[in-house]
């Protein structure tokens, strides 16, 4: 017995009302685990399955065939009780404490051990609007405490129980089920008469017998001015990547909610060097600020066309010795920006020696809808205290929600500045801001920005 969930990854409208009670009877929640999106002592709840990733990724970016692991698991986009709305991804502004421990994606690439728990008797569907377990009782049986290290792949963002009102719950790879281990033995047999959506305990942990280095792929679609690239077989998880531009470290944006893939810049902007430094999920440099330098494949010519495009890297600085892993030098495409990207804007003048420049980049796109990223770069010989953005919508697009700055234009004309915590940046430095938008599936073209610094 046991119910598959199908998981939906796109940026859809789901909507869906319901009545909850009783919904999280008898489960066994560790204090404050959710509010810190950790796991600082094992926490519990139901489990589903689900058959595999989606294509061409999972809602972390990577392919199923290049996780480190085909032992996997989803966590819950929202934490939102009784309410079965869709709320846009990545969550932001208000919406940020709708987040499951998904965390937008920041729980990505980490592994968790899970222990198989109790047994339901009755009937455990999911159902919005009803109680786990409903008609019968959690029990004890054979199966329970078998155990299996899972890495976190995808993310549950459904209508149901299980993914809104279930904090805990983690949705399975379906083939899964039957390694779970006990003495080291498979249990074998739990799928499909053993199973019916049992309670599964589970926390994180660092890699199991981690070894080596990182791994770094491009993305579909990836070129020089726009390389989408993801990050695997990390030894905790991902919370960042920085990219060296123009001799300052610039914090990369992530590509939607999708963990481990990242949008980052050449050393100068249009080049075909990359080095980037990766945080983990202490928010620490891993492997002591080690930097990976890196060039687009020659075998993707002027854009990479498989799913996952894995490349060759040289290391320097960090700590220990560096592993060995020969770049491949590709020729560097012809610097012709795409509609991805501004090309390399020229800064604004503003009071006294304080300037800045701004550019655009379109990270994500489906129909009727977009995200984009702004990065404001002080040009200047002075630290700025604040700094305006701003530019005309000319093909009908309109911002729905922005983070990390505040909306001071109207209609096309779009204005865009500071908020109190990233005013301030240091010569040469950046900040970032982002916001999802709308467009008529026509035309998407990048506008023209102007920046004053202040």
């Amino acid at each position: 017995m046991g119910q598959p969930r199908r998981r939906h990854r796109a940026l859809m409208a789901v909507l869906a009302t319901a009545t909850v009670g009783a919904l999280l009877a008898g489960m066994q929640l560790a204090a404050n685990a959710l509010s810190s999106f950790e796991t600082p002592a094992p926490v519990t709840g139901n489990s589903t399955y689900f058959d595999g990733l989606g294509q061409p990724y999972g809602g972390c970016g990577m392919p199923q065939a290049n996780l480190d692991s085909q032992n996997f698991i989803a966590l819950n986009v929202y934490d939102t009780p009784n309410d079965y709305t869709f709320y846009p991804r990545p969550l932001t502004g208000a919406n940020l404490s709708k987040r499951g421990m998904w965390n937008n994606g920041l729980n990505c690439g980490r592994w968790v051990r899970v222990s198989v728990g109790d047994f339901c008797t009755g009937t455990n569907d999911g159902a919005p609007g009803q109680a786990f377990c409903r008609n019968g009782s959690w029990v004890s049986d054979a199966y329970k405490g078998a155990t299996l290290d899972m890495v976190v792949a995808d993310s549950c963002g459904d209508s149901n129980a299980w993914c809104r009102d279930d904090p805990y719950h983690i949705d399975l790879s379906k083939n899964s089920l039957n390694l779970f281990a006990r003495n080291g033995v498979p249990v074998a047999d739990m799928l499909p008469n053993h199973y019916n959506n049992r309670r599964m305990t589970w926390q994180f942990i660092s890699a199991p017998n981690y070894s080596g280095d990182i791994n770094i792929g491009f993305l579909s679609g990836a070129q020089v001015w726009w390389p989408a690239i993801s990050v695997s077989h990390l030894a905790n998880g991902i919370h960042g990547v920085e990219f060296l531009q123009n001799g300052a470290w610039v914090t990369a944006a992530m590509n939607s909610d999708m963990g481990q893939s990242y949008i980052i810049g050449g050393t100068t902007q249009g080049t075909n060097q990359f080095q980037i430094r990766v945080r983990n999920a202490a928010d620490q440099l891993i492997n002591g600020g080690r930097v990976y330098q890196f060039t687009i494949p020659a075998s993707c010519g002027s854009s990479c066309g498989p799913a996952y495009t894995q490349v060759s890297y040289t290391t320097s600085g960090g700590s220990t010795a560096s592993p060995s892993q020969p770049a491949s030098p590709s020729p560097s495409p012809s610097p012709s920006p795409s509609p991805s990207v501004s090309p390399s804007p020229s800064p604004s003048p503003s009071s006294g020696s304080r300037s800045c420049a701004a550019s655009y980049a379109i990270t994500g796109q489906w129909g009727g809808g977009f995200q984009a990223t702004v990065t404001v770069r002080n040009s200047g010989a002075a630290a700025t205290t604040g700094w305006r953005v701003a530019w005309t919508f000319t093909a009908g697009q309109t911002i729905n929600s922005l983070w990390d700055g505040n909306s001071v234009g109207s209609g096309a004309n779009v204005a865009v500045t500071n908020m109190g915590y990233n005013g301030a940046i240091a010569p040469n430095g950046t900040k970032t801001f982002g916001f999802l938008g709308s467009w008529n599936n026509s035309a998407n073209p990048i506008p023209t920005l102007s920046c004053t610094a202040t």
